[in-house]
């Protein structure tokens, strides 16, 4: 990066915000973790464009075989391992939720809807049955090694990796993150709890298009649903607007019920509208400055000028609903559930579903004294999920769990770094 504050939108499961990419230089700890080295493809010839319709003559596939594994490019420098499966360097460890998370996508292999996805996967090479060789023989792998180095050095012998191509065919991904919020809210409207979610509406499928926009549905307070199409398909009312909108954008949550109960909702359809940025809205019309916006400063923002939600919420056409899932985690787009760290978002055009991946990126982590720090980590995860507005080779989100501090580390993530899926040989 060469300018300070580069703006580009953060891209969640449904929805996106605005977000200020700073210099990776200015995230970093120590001089171990001081480069993100990038770990080469090979050189692809330059992209021609049909003249006649400006579309690309030639194709670089999304994903690329690479003859040897990373890790001998990260001699020396211990992100390269995934030290958390252990718990090393003060984190806890997740050994387990990583072997529940293989289990998961184990799960989602087996089933008819994984069959029908690998027979369209356009990746010659990346079947089905490869994929669940490849997360049994890994899983071994994770029980029998006694540490990163260890389980680094197994991978590299008995794995082909195949690095994603990214956002500019050398290999560059942007990450960014979501999370699971957690809310009170009420089963039924109050004079306090006025905002609701809704729930699928059963003749969605006959609305005629183009679909009703957010005010359509909403109105542009978001309190008229009930004199419209909505009607009767109230789930859940919250306090706040900006809680019901957070859910839209994160596309499920934990909630907090008034009588002490708890339960979760989850996605379940949304109107064919594309989200049109608010961030992007508000710097347009100089309510927030044109550099370091992050999403605490979008939420920050409104919390302040409540009232100014009605102003931009109605500029964003889409329009999400919901199922309750009576205390399940929230699950991803091949129906499984997600782990915290295990579970990425990527465009299933492209990236092989349920299958095992490894990325390396700056993320954010929390200090002993509450602060988030950031570091060059890599992770072992599952593809389980999708996103509206994750889209290309060069677009990875990251799911970091459920509430508060989930929530703070996701608003602030934003990274270039490296995404592989790692097949048997």
């Amino acid at each position: 990066m060469k300018k300070l504050g580069t703006i580009i939108a953060i891209a969640l499961p449904v929805a996106v915000l605005l977000i200020t990419l700073q210099p990776l230089g200015r995230l970093l700890l120590s001089p171990v973790q001081c480069q993100l080295k990038r770990w080469q493809l090979p050189v692809f010839p330059p992209v021609k464009l049909d003249k006649s319709t400006s579309t690309a003559t030639t194709k670089v596939p999304p994903l690329i075989a690479i003859k040897k594994a990373p890790f001998p490019c990260c001699e020396g420098d211990t992100s390269c391992f995934d030290e958390q499966i252990w718990g090393e360097n003060g984190q806890s460890l997740d050994k387990k939720v990583l072997l529940n998370s293989l289990d998961n996508s184990l799960r989602y292999l087996k089933t008819s809807a994984a069959e029908n996805a690998y027979q369209k996967y356009p990746i010659p090479g990346i079947s089905r049955e490869r994929v669940i060789k490849s997360l049994i023989r890994f899983r071994q792998l994770v029980l029998k090694s006694k540490s990163a180095a260890e389980l680094n050095q197994a991978v590299a012998k008995e794995f082909v990796f195949y690095q994603s191509v990214g956002k500019d065919q050398k290999g560059t991904v942007l990450f960014t993150a979501y999370f699971e919020p957690l809310y009170v809210a009420s089963r039924k409207q109050t004079a306090e709890y006025r905002y609701p979610i809704y729930a699928l509406p059963p003749d969605l499928k006959d609305w005629g298009k183009p679909h009703p926009t957010r005010v359509d549905l909403e109105g542009a307070d978001g309190l008229q649903g009930e004199k419209g199409k909505l009607k009767g398909l109230e789930l859940f009312w919250f306090k706040s607007r900006l809680e019901a909108y957070m859910i839209h954008i994160q596309g499920s949550a934990k909630l907090r019920l008034l009588d002490g109960t708890q339960t979760t909702v989850g996605y379940a359809g949304n109107v064919a509208h594309n989200y049109k940025s608010i961030g992007t809205a508000l710097i347009d019309d100089g309510e927030l400055p044109s550099s370091g916006v992050t999403m605490p400063t979008i939420l920050e923002y409104f919390e302040k000028y409540p009232k100014k939600l009605d102003v931009y919420l109605p500029r964003d056409p889409s329009f999400v609903f919901f199922q309750e899932n009576k205390g399940e985690p929230a699950q991803g787009s091949i129906s499984v559930n997600l782990s915290a760290e295990r579970s990425i978002a990527t465009d299933k055009s492209l990236m092989p579903p349920g299958a095992l991946a490894l990325i390396r990126g700056h993320f954010p982590f929390t200090t002993d004294n509450k602060q988030l720090q950031h570091r060059t980590v890599s992770r072992y995860v599952l593809d389980q999920d999708a996103g509206g507005a994750i889209k290309g080779a060069g677009r990875v989100d990251y799911f970091l769990g459920t509430g508060k501090i989930a929530g703070d580390r996701a608003g602030v993530t934003v990274s270039n770094g490296q995404l592989f899926y790692l097949l048997i040989k």
